[in-house]
């Protein structure tokens, strides 16, 4: 199976690295600085699982000729139009895309560029940075991705993908209800994100200072959304999740909120402003959430005056 890794950056390098690792067919599409940096030191892992420094075959859009197997695609949503345009010479009619962005929004622009056919669901649970000299710098014990057919079961092309990450060093799941999966992720990854964006801490320091309350409050919020869609968290998933964010001597963070400390654009948009938009659509009223989006509009409408040319 050729795979096409859209992207060479912390989690597409991650999990095409350890599959390239495992000897596996894989082409990264990127663009030329970071071309030429892999080119120059190679695909550099940081990680307790292991080190690694591979060749990596790369490809610009401007050089795809025919189309790939599978194309993972794992870029920031705010890149997604870009990145649709890159990879859109190696998408064919038997080629499947495996998105790993937060949300749900994604799904359908890659539809309708694409085709529901083509696009399965996916999810990943992965704390990775890129370093300054683009190496990739694994966090901490997870590196989990799950994937699978939007309408639930099993199917050829996912025995396939299966068969494909066996021995690839990172823990992989087919899934037979990956919508529900990527709706509990939303609905955790929301909470967290506009909690430690909007009080610019970690899970654990929110707690110490009284915020659980917050952060549970947010988490209702998001859940209500899912409930209201037909997908809210199982209960197990939710005892877990409010015991992850109500952790006092956690350190727990959103990537969000690192990028945020790092002067970056951010995903509140597909992340929370979606939410947003579904809850006004099912009539719920979020006013946590709410504040948390204007929280980070405002952290955008700064960083993009403070950023333009004088």
């Amino acid at each position: 199976m050729r795979v096409l890794v859209v992207g060479a950056g912390a989690v597409g390098g991650y999990f095409g690295g350890r599959l390239l690792e495992a000897g596996r067919d894989v082409t990264f599409l990127v663009r030329p600085r970071r071309r030429a940096q892999l080119a120059a030191d190679g695909l550099i892992i940081a990680s307790s699982f292991g080190d690694a420094r591979l060749a990596a075959p790369t490809v610009s859009a401007e050089e795809i000729s025919g189309s790939w197997d599978l194309v993972i695609l794992s870029c920031k949503a705010y890149d997604l139009p870009k990145a649709m345009d890159s990879m859109a010479p190696a998408v064919g009619p038997e080629t499947t895309i495996l998105p790993l962005l937060n949300g749900m929004a994604h799904l359908d622009e890659l539809d309708r560029r694409f085709g529901v056919e083509c696009v399965l669901g996916g999810l990943c649970s992965l704390a990775v940075t890129m370093d300054g000299q683009g190496a990739i710098r694994h966090l901490n014990q997870m590196h989990n991705l799950a994937f699978g057919e939007r309408a639930g079961g099993e199917s050829a092309r996912v025995k396939s993908i299966a068969e494909l990450m066996r021995p690839a060093n990172f823990h992989w799941r087919a899934s037979t209800d990956i919508i529900l999966e990527m709706w509990e992720k939303w609905v955790f990854l929301s909470a967290l994100a506009a909690g430690t964006c909007l009080l610019r801490a970690s899970v654990g320091d929110i707690v110490v200072a009284g915020g659980k309350d917050i952060l549970l409050g947010l988490l209702s919020e998001s859940q209500s959304v899912a409930e209201a869609a037909g997908h809210g968290a199982r209960p197990d998933i939710l005892d877990k999740t409010r015991a992850l964010l109500s952790a006092a001597g956690s350190v727990l963070t959103a990537s969000m909120l690192r990028d945020i400390e790092s002067g970056g654009p951010v995903e509140a948009d597909h992340v929370i402003g979606d939410l947003l938009r579904r809850a006004q659509a099912s009539g719920l009223a979020l006013p946590l959430l709410r504040l948390a989006q204007l929280h980070l509009n405002a952290y955008e409408a700064r960083r993009q005056r403070e950023s333009a040319p004088s």
